[in-house]
């Protein structure tokens, strides 16, 4: 029972594919390797965070079937809400036409 329980809490943890490291890709997730590991982690930093699980096909060797395998444990982690608008004082002035 005790081991039902560890693997249930186990698989609550989601991986952040933004902020993982290789490591932690080819430990946490099915059917990838060291090698296609590394090739999230230099996409991710070539290309930026990805915004979607799905996007994570544009990365070489990794198709649609590893996606839907590892949906479930893999996140984008969460999106930041947009940072409020300037105050007045910072916007600089309009340069005025001539």
């Amino acid at each position: 029972m005790g081991l039902l329980l560890s693997g249930a809490a186990w698989t609550a943890e989601r991986i952040n594919i933004n902020t993982a490291d290789a490591a932690a890709l080819e430990q946490g997730l099915t059917n990838v390797g060291p090698v296609k590991a590394q090739a999230i982690v230099t996409y991710r930093r070539q290309h930026g965070p990805f915004l979607r699980v799905e996007d994570l096909t544009r990365v070489k060797g990794i198709g649609t079937a590893t996606v839907e395998r590892n949906r479930q444990r893999m996140t984008v982690g969460t999106r930041q809400a947009p940072t409020a608008a300037p105050s007045r004082q910072d916007v600089p002035a309009p340069v005025p036409r001539r």
